[in-house]
């Protein structure tokens, strides 16, 4: 939808000023810089906005929120579908197997710019699609479009590549971006070597950039800020005097700035971060609830109330760290501590690769009955838990687009898809058939007492 309007910076700032929902915000800019940048039409991104609002109302309604990465749009589906109210999009998912030039990479800012976007738009097609087939079935108590956090890495370049990645990510429908404080062409995963900081006052350059082009579309999407101080031990520049002093003196061969990392670091970056960012991040080495507790009340005596997010990464040994108990508590005690964004990063990635080489391992020493345990474990969960993917058919859409046929011929089309599939036919009677075994099994039973 696009709307004309005339020019209102005035409303726009008065907004900003009295809206709960920009309370500790900075800009340093003005409502009258984003009136004339966004030009005489204002363009209505429908997806992000929801995103943004509901995902704003849940981490301040719920003890926190838990997502796991997704890598496809089936698995946005299925992660709804089980009761998650968040989606995370992962940078280094998209670099492994989920981007634009069909390679597979490390997670360093090798793949095309515009990648996580295109997860974005396709994740949103697919909850689309779900949406539409639930409603035209007359299911309506799923809320389909789940919110999604996604990963803009150091911006791709410098701030105009910040401002313009933005902009794609809310097109695409992104709720939520996070950039981290990293070089963009030295840029590494969180739980690598090398890792390269920007100086601080750049970073903040890259949170406003991000501010702007949400402005400027008119979109309250949420800004993350992530720093990578508690493990970077290289610095572009010591141009920021905030920066000083964890300058070690030393320079390396490349000129870059040796720094002491560590939670002291990463701290005085929240706090620097902290006026243009909703969320701060800070990634760290291995979970612990103590170094956790370190950050967050640093960071709330100054800015109480500040949300925060944390990575529960794989790339942590989690057994070796914790006990299965503190495991168990791990994320309610993060949640009493302010961290609201809670987020498995590379859950798609390893869910789709252990599952499959279950499955094929299986599959090359029992044959056919590897499958069919597969199947049969779908069936128990349809049954118990109301999965839906086991009926892949009308999950994907076939019954849908029946009815479209079917509204477009009046009812008198005769090559509908669905009726007299081998789904139709055999899932509908696998499913009487054991319905049959379980009542037989349950008079048995109670005949026997």
């Amino acid at each position: 939808m696009i709307t004309k309007l005339p020019p209102n910076s005035e409303t726009l700032e008065s907004r900003w000023q009295s809206d709960p929902r920009w309370n500790g915000i900075s800009r340093p800019y003005s409502g009258e810089d984003v009136e004339r940048l966004r030009g005489t039409v204002q363009v209505e991104y429908t997806l992000a906005r929801l995103g943004a609002e509901r995902l704003w109302n849940l981490l301040h309604a719920e003890p926190y929120v838990a997502a796991l990465g997704a890598m496809t749009g089936n698995q946005a589906i299925q992660q709804v579908a089980a009761g998650l109210q968040a989606i995370y999009i992962s940078g280094w998912q998209v670099a492994a197997d989920a981007n634009a030039s069909g390679q597979m990479y490390p997670d360093q800012s090798l793949y095309p710019a515009d990648s996580v976007p295109n997860l974005i738009r396709r994740i949103n097609q697919a909850l689309t699609r779900a949406d539409q087939i639930h409603h035209a079935e007359g299911k309506d108590e799923t809320y389909w479009f789940a919110p999604m956090v996604a990963d803009a890495e150091a911006g791709f370049g410098g701030n105009l590549n910040a401002f313009e990645l933005m902009k794609m990510m809310i097109e695409a429908g992104a709720a939520c971006v996070h950039f981290e404080d990293q070089l963009s062409s030295a840029k590494k995963c969180g739980h690598l070597g090398g890792k390269v900081l920007v100086s601080t006052t750049e970073a903040i350059q890259k949170l406003v950039a991000a501010r702007l082009a949400a402005d400027v579309l008119g979109v309250p999407t949420l800004v993350m800020a992530r720093t990578d101080a508690d493990s970077a031990t290289l610095l572009t520049a010591d141009v920021d005097p905030r920066d000083r002093e964890f300058c070690t003196g030393d320079r390396t061969p490349e000129g870059f700035f040796n720094v002491r990392g560590g939670i002291r670091a990463a701290i005085a970056r929240g706090l620097a971060y902290a006026p243009y960012a909703d969320l701060l991040w800070c990634e760290t080495s291995k979970p612990n609830l103590e170094e956790a507790g370190t950050f967050a009340d640093a960071i709330h005596a100054k800015f109480p109330g500040k949300l925060l997010a944390y990575n529960c990464s794989p790339s942590f040994n989690w057994r070796k760290h914790l006990s299965t108990e503190d495991i168990a508590r791990f994320q309610s005690e993060l949640g009493a501590m302010g961290y609201k964004f809670q987020f498995i990063t590379l859950a798609g990635f390893h869910a789709l690769n252990h599952t499959m080489f279950e499955l094929a391992r299986e599959y090359k020493t029992l044959g056919m009955p590897a499958y069919s345990q597969l199947q049969e474990a779908e069936f128990a969960s349809e049954r118990e838990n109301r999965y839906a993917a086991v009926k892949h058919q009308r999950f994907v859409g076939t019954g849908y687009f029946d009815e479209v046929q079917n509204v477009i011929t009046s009812g008198t089309a005769s090559t509908k898809a669905l009726a007299g599939s081998t789904e139709a036919a055999q899932f509908h009677e696998a499913r009487s058939e054991r319905s049959e075994t379980n009542r037989q099994h349950q008079h048995a039973t109670t005949a026997s007492r």
